[in-house]
């Protein structure tokens, strides 16, 4: 039936479809959108994932050794078998306290002369001098070697358990520690930063390139040509989306792949759950990018803005690199303020955790809000006039 509803409708499909393939074959022509839609994030996977760890490994350490009795040697083997350490023995603490001070090392083991005669006194000691300019790495290296020469205390404890008498009414009972560290089974950084990274790369498509190019052609003035057409602003906003977001989806998947087949980061939660949550944020991104641009209408103030809005919030302030639970009050509510935050405790919690549906739920319909406002905003910018 020919009404005029239907009509309506027909011409929007009609002048939708004749848009979106439009800007599809722009796209492809425009091989500068491949290079920043695709070769981009290969590069910040790369950059990202294998420049960037929060783990600590092969920390030269300098060990001077005052007393060469075979006790001390067992000591220190500790530090030898680590995988965390590297230690390098020096002669003197004159040639410690230089390689310190040139920052070839990064701690100073000393076992004093009179270590074995203290040891069989029950007063041993071991000087510990850790570089404290990066006082984070600084705790972490006490940590290090604290448990390296732990070990040995903790084998003779257990020696002498073996060797004593087969019942001492009142002797303590010795307590052992099962330890389990869930949803990092590696014990690595990298599955940490994996998922933060893929926000950060679905970000820069959404949001940084899609107002960087629309803004390009407000400046060519495309737009304002389009504005003597039929076509309503709703439908130029829509044609715009769709290729870009088929860009961003793409490279969604290379970081997915990456991080599986790269990183070795598990898939627990459901794939289905992962795309869709994935979709709705880069929708979230496309919003504020197209935003951006309707608003700027220029490309030098789109770029600030984006990276103001979305890139440097993305990267700071959403848990990617810190943990919000250890910052400010007030950077903390900037940071649960952002889409990119609630988005990356999902993809997080999918990747390494599971189908955790109440925070699933929570996430995607915050997510949802802030697409459909974004997205309303963009529609009521960009206004059916030139300028």
């Amino acid at each position: 039936m020919n009404t005029p509803a239907n009509r309506r409708a027909g011409g929007f499909t009609s002048r939708l479809r004749a848009l979106t393939i439009k800007e599809m074959r722009q796209l492809w022509r425009d091989r500068s959108n491949w290079v920043s839609g695709i070769a981009l994030p290969a590069l910040l996977i790369v950059l990202f994932g294998y420049g960037i760890s929060l783990d600590i490994k092969n920390v030269p350490v300098a060990v001077v050794r005052e007393d060469r009795s075979p006790t001390v040697a067992e000591v220190l083997a500790g530090l030898q078998l680590s995988s965390y350490i590297s230690p390098q023995f020096v002669e003197s603490m004159n040639d410690a306290q230089a390689l310190m001070a040139s920052h070839s090392v990064d701690a100073i083991v000393r076992v004093p002369s009179d270590f074995s005669s203290n040891l069989s006194a029950g007063r041993a000691t071991v000087q510990l001098i850790v570089h404290g300019v990066d006082a984070a790495t600084a705790r972490t290296i006490e940590g290090y070697i604290a448990g390296a020469l732990g070990q040995w205390s903790a084998h003779r404890a257990d020696r002498d358990s073996h060797s004593g008498p087969a019942e001492e009414p009142d002797a303590l009972g010795s307590v052992t520690v099962e330890e389990q560290l869930w949803f990092n089974s590696a014990n690595t950084s990298i599955w940490y930063l994996v998922p933060g990274l893929i926000v950060i790369i679905m970000t820069f498509l959404g949001a940084f390139l899609t107002s960087l190019v629309v803004a390009r052609e407000w400046e060519r003035g495309t737009l304002e040509a389009l504005f003597v057409t039929p076509v309503r602003p709703v439908e130029i906003l829509l044609a715009k989306l769709i290729p870009y977001f088929l860009v961003g989806m793409l490279g969604f998947a290379m970081c997915i792949l990456a991080a599986r087949f790269l990183f070795g980061v598990p898939l627990v939660g459901s794939p289905i759950v992962l795309i869709l949550s994935s979709c709705l944020y880069m929708l979230v991104a496309l919003g504020l990018g197209l935003l951006i641009s309707s608003a700027t209408k220029n490309q030098f103030l789109a770029s600030q803005a984006a990276v103001l809005l979305s890139f440097l919030p993305a990267v700071f302030l959403s848990g990617f690199l810190f943990d919000l639970h250890n910052v400010p009050t007030a950077v903390r509510v900037i940071g649960q303020a952002l889409p990119a935050t609630h988005f990356l405790d999902l993809i997080k919690t999918l990747l390494l955790a599971g189908d955790v549906w109440p925070l699933i739920l929570r996430e995607c319909a915050i997510l949802a809000i802030y697409g459909v406002a974004l997205l309303s905003a963009a529609v009521l910018v960009t206004r059916k006039r030139i300028a």
